[in-house]
């Protein structure tokens, strides 16, 4: 094989390379219309639109909390918090994925995508 040939191979390798990692970012790299829940080893829930490249990130997140039911005490209930009300209100959270217990889509009929359709923010 003469030096011509193998420099067009080369060449053609480092493009078919590029367009995949390109397809790659630019597909798996935007968040997901859709809502997904992702439960970690620390005990917090987080929903909102999961990205996993180049690393795994949620937008439009909201918390999943545990509540005392304030009518009765023996009872719990759950709490959706939408992390752009906190003090710290972040854009993006980067996760850990060595921290992820699961994670999923949620079903757009579901009572937390009803809840966040609403703009409430406590499922129960």
């Amino acid at each position: 094989m003469n030096n011509r040939n193998l420099v067009i191979i080369c060449v053609c390798v480092t493009i078919i390379a590029l367009a995949i990692a390109a397809s790659a970012y630019f597909q798996k790299g935007q968040p997901s219309e859709q809502y997904s829940v992702v439960y970690l080893t620390s005990g917090e829930v987080y929903v909102g639109k999961l990205s996993y490249f180049p690393t795994m990130t949620i937008t439009d997140a909201y918390l999943i909390q545990i509540v005392k039911d304030e009518t009765d005490a023996a009872k719990t209930s759950f709490q959706l918090s939408p992390l752009s009300k906190t003090i710290w209100s972040p854009e993006i959270l980067r996760i850990n994925q060595d921290q992820v217990i699961f994670s999923g889509p949620i079903s757009e009929t579901s009572q937390v995508m009803q809840t966040i359709k609403n703009g409430a923010s406590a499922p129960k």
